[in-house]
């Protein structure tokens, strides 16, 4: 497990797959996501089958939050076309129990995983792309250092109209190394 201040990042389990089904099926969860249509349980049992045959760093975690001594689930966030070579990679996130929304918990899964890239797996350089319209998680990602680096124009299609999307990234020499995050 990888350990924050308030949350954690662990393997994402069979038992899960009912969770993910509720938020991934949630319009509010799903603006700015990417998915157009409904998820079935089928079809994301399918999606983690097929989990074994990603490289190990492809593989997503499941964001859990502290709650005295127990540890619910809030959503979760990884790795995607990791370029070794170039030693970049996409992350991306989702907070899909909405209680845990405008309360930090997208910035600190954000700094979570940039330590965790740029310490772990020796990144240079770490990107996300985002809706232009998805505000929260810009802030967020601002927050934790991400910069705006470009636009691509009209490049997603969502509720009737076309909109942009933003390239933020941080750069392993940009990043400042905290220390270890002090227990909340």
């Amino acid at each position: 497990m990888i350990y924050g201040t308030r949350i954690r990042f662990r393997g994402i389990e069979k038992e899960d797959i009912p969770l993910l089904v509720e938020w991934f099926n949630d319009p509010e969860v799903l603006q700015g996501l990417g998915l157009h249509c409904p998820i079935s349980r089928w079809s994301e049992e399918n999606w983690f089958d097929a989990l074994d045959q990603r490289s190990p760093e492809e593989r997503p975690f499941l964001i859990e939050a502290r709650d005295g001594d127990a540890w619910i689930p809030i959503g979760d966030c990884g790795y995607q076309n990791v370029d070794w070579w170039n030693r970049s990679a996409e992350l991306g996130i989702a907070i899909g129990n909405k209680s845990y929304w405008n309360q930090g918990y997208g910035t600190e899964t954000m700094r979570l995983l940039l330590r965790f890239g740029f310490e772990t797996l020796n990144l240079h350089r770490i990107y996300l792309r985002v809706h232009e319209t998805n505000r929260r998680a810009i802030r967020a990602y601002e927050n934790a250092g991400f910069v705006h680096e470009g636009r691509m124009r009209e490049a997603v299609y969502s509720d009737g109209q076309y909109e942009a999307l933003l390239c933020m990234s941080v750069l392993r020499s940009e990043w400042n190394f905290p220390e270890k995050e002090e227990e909340a």
